[in-house]
């Protein structure tokens, strides 16, 4: 089963796929992209592409739990991709995950410049692995 990580930002997403196992999140890309509207035929245009057959959307609850403004945009987006693609789209909590894709970039010895370039896709890859594994324990 293929499935697609997404990390949703106002100028950049993130991208990742997993293997056909769903065992280990890969490929990961962004898109750049302002305009919601463009974005979203971006998106349901990639997911046709790749033959994805299930969404995990990174959900950035606050650290209470609570759903800020930016939880509600990635809930919104959900719907929309779930409605103009039939794909399942499950949110996954995402805290923590963009400040572990910055490390990771960090102990890599990438520039400070050139983190912005790589994180949103990095994050994606966190996010899908997370789900991944859980499932994999859980399943």
């Amino acid at each position: 089963m293929r499935i697609l990580g997404i990390d949703y930002g106002d100028a950049r997403t993130g991208l990742s796929i997993s293997d056909p196992t769903g065992f280990l999140a890969g490929s990961p890309s962004v898109i750049h992209e302002w305009n919601y509207e463009k974005l979203l035929d971006k998106l349901c245009a990639y997911i046709g592409q790749q033959k994805i057959e299930k969404i995990v959307l990174g959900h950035p609850k606050n650290m209470d739990g609570t759903a800020g403004p930016r939880a509600q945009k990635c809930e919104a987006l959900a719907q929309e991709l779930e409605a103009r693609t039939g794909v399942p789209v499950v949110l996954w909590d995402e805290r923590r995950t963009t400040v572990a894709a910055h490390d990771i970039l960090h102990r890599s010895g990438k520039k400070e410049k050139k983190h912005r370039e790589n994180v949103d896709a990095v994050a994606a890859t966190l996010i899908l692995q997370g789900y991944l594994d859980f499932q994999r324990m859980h399943g």
